[in-house]
């Protein structure tokens, strides 16, 4: 189904627009793998999680894991239905900006 192309300020910025397009494809994705992968520091990972969770795009769940032996809890990241749709949107938007006579 076709999506409405819109831009949205608030993913655009170059770290909150790699996050919502890596967790695009997936369920959820470990804080971990989405710190290492895009290069970014434990805290300004978590102050962009939290900025896209605050406008209801991500979702963070905390919980124990099985292949740790001490208590610390792993984060997982997901994208919501809102953020899903956002993000659809946002990338219609720069393909038609990008289109050949755009």
């Amino acid at each position: 189904m076709p999506v409405e192309p819109r831009f949205d300020e608030a993913i655009h910025a170059p770290t909150r627009l790699r996050i919502c397009a890596m967790l695009r494809p997936l369920e959820e994705a470990d804080f971990a793998s989405l710190r290492e992968s895009l290069d970014l520091s434990d805290a300004n990972l978590s102050k962009t999680l939290r900025a896209l969770a605050e406008l209801g795009y991500v979702r963070t769940d905390k919980q124990s894991s099985p292949q740790r032996a001490d208590e610390r809890r792993t984060t997982r990241v997901s994208l919501t239905p809102l953020g899903r749709e956002v993000f659809d949107a946002h990338f219609a938007a720069l393909r038609a900006m990008a289109a050949p006579g755009a």
